[in-house]
Order: C-alpha cells, then sequence, then structure tokens
C-alpha cells in the first residue's frame, strides 16, 4: 500500500521531503490548494518561518482546511517550523500569531537563538536503533506536552539537554529538527509507518 503523502509546499524544503517520501515507496505530492489537501493520506509541513506560513496558508485558502484536516484524523509530521504550526500554543510567538493546532503541546519559537546557533548533534530517538543526526536551524523546543503526548527525543548535550525535541500524538508528529537534510530517511519512515497504520482497517 503506497499512501499519498503530501508536502505542505509554502516555504521550506519541499524537494527535498518530497525525495525522502518518494524513496520509501510512499506518493509524494506538494500541496498548494485544498483540493490537493484532499487527495492526501498524511502531510508533512516542513520548516521555514512559521508567521509567514501562516499568512501564506491563509492566502491560499488553506488555514481551515488544514485545521479541519488535522481535527479530522489526518496523520501529520510538523519539521521545526512545522512543529510550531502544528502545536496548540506558543511561547514568544509573534502578536497573534495563529496555528494549525492540533498538537497538544506548548512550543517557544527561535528556542535555541537566532541563525549562529544553529546546531547539529546525535540523538536517541524512541523507535530508532541508532542514533540520527539532528540538524537544528532556529528551532524551537517543547516547553510542555499534554499527558496524552508521547516524548520521543530530547536534547543529550550543551546548555539545552533535556529539552524535548521531538513528539507523537496519536497520528501527529513533530521534530524541531530537519530529517530532510542528509541521506537518513528513517524519521520520515517513521511517519510513512504512522500513516499506514491509520489508513490499515481496524
Amino acid at each position: 500500500m503506497n499512501p499519498t503523502i503530501g508536502v505542505l509546499a509554502l516555504q521550506g524544503d519541499v524537494r527535498e521531503h518530497l525525495a525522502a517520501l518518494g524513496s520509501l515507496g510512499a506518493t509524494p505530492i506538494s500541496v498548494r490548494r485544498p483540493a490537493e489537501l484532499a487527495a492526501c493520506d498524511g502531510l508533512v509541513i516542513p520548516g521555514g518561518e512559521s508567521t509567514t506560513m501562516v499568512k501564506l496558508a491563509r492566502i491560499f485558502d488553506l488555514l481551515e482546511p488544514l485545521r479541519e484536516a488535522v481535527r479530522g484524523g489526518l496523520p501529520a509530521f510538523g519539521t521545526c517550523a512545522g512543529m510550531i504550526m502544528l502545536a496548540d500554543g506558543i511561547e514568544d510567538g509573534a502578536a497573534g500569531q495563529e496555528t494549525i493546532g492540533g498538537l497538544h503541546i506548548t512550543v517557544r519559537r527561535n528556542a535555541f537563538g537566532r541563525q549562529v546557533d544553529s546546531f547539529e548533534e546525535d540523538l536517541h530517538l524512541d523507535g530508532l536503533a541508532d542514533p540520527v543526526r539532528a540538524v537544528f536551524i532556529r528551532a524551537p523546543w517543547v516547553e510542555s506536552v499534554e499527558a496524552d503526548v508521547e516524548v520521543l527525543a530530547r536534547v543529550e548535550d550543551g546548555p539545552a539537554a533535556g529539552r524535548i525535541v521531538a513528539v507523537r500524538q496519536g497520528p501527529l508528529m513533530a521534530t524541531s529538527f530537519h530529517p530532510e537534510v542528509g541521506s537518513d530517511d528513517r524519521v520520515h519512515g517513521m511517519f510513512v509507518d504512522l500513516v499506514r497504520s491509520a489508513r490499515a482497517p481496524h
């Protein structure tokens, strides 16, 4: 079964996400319109600038359809700014900043600091045997989670050690880092598995 997985194509590493999904046997499509969203079994929301992405989603008449799709159980995977887009709450957000919501977490925007504070680290992710090389670029972190959210990874070294950077809640997944950077597609693989299990008859 090859699920159709969309990548929200408003900003960010759209091509890289499409390539990773395609290499895992999914049918990847770019999503800029409600009709394209409606064709998806799952959706990746890439990095970028979260306030700009919300504005663009409004311009493309996608914000409400995105909210309805996530509320309706569409599996979604947010990376970096995509994590902010899925979060129910934001610390240090722009005034009146909106999100798609659905993920019962509060995130802190630009938590690690500005562009100069971008960094890489090997992370142990629940569900994967070997560490993932995680690339953080002006990344958020998860400030708090509700009881139904599973923490998949935390920063392991340095001043931010212990901060939550990967979570899952039912069909929703989010990482502070960019799994599309580099050739390791195992994090995307976790999401493809999530989409497949959501589609399987129960």
